[in-house]
């Protein structure tokens, strides 16, 4: 249950992605067709992330953990200071595993 009740974001954002996409697109041309399916994209971005997201952030937060390392920030200083240098494999692992969850929301079709 929400505060804010039904519809919710999640539910109004693919409202209106349908809508660009089912009765907008197809009579747009040039131009607003351009823009109409760039907004169409921007929406389905958001519903991924709005989807996905809690899960994705608790498990970039545990892979951070598994190096001691807090934030991103931290883990930025710990490669840059030379301090992560004999777990290379598991620092590439964190890196393709976060790479692969921001491809997963941005554009799911570039995730191998």
């Amino acid at each position: 249950m929400s505060l804010h009740g039904s519809p919710s974001s999640a539910e109004l954002i693919e409202a209106v992605r349908e809508w660009l996409e089912r009765d907008v697109l197809p009579s747009a041309e040039g131009r607003m067709r351009f823009h109409t399916r760039v907004a169409a994209n921007v929406l389905a971005t958001v519903e991924r992330e709005l989807a996905m997201g809690d899960v994705q952030e608790a498990a970039h937060r545990a892979r951070l953990e598994s190096l001691g390392v807090a934030d991103d920030a931290e883990f930025a200083r710990a490669i840059r200071s030379g301090e992560l240098d004999d777990r290379f494999d598991e620092v590439r692992s964190v890196i393709r595993a976060d790479v692969d969850d921001r491809l997963s929301v941005a554009n799911p079709r570039y995730v191998d």
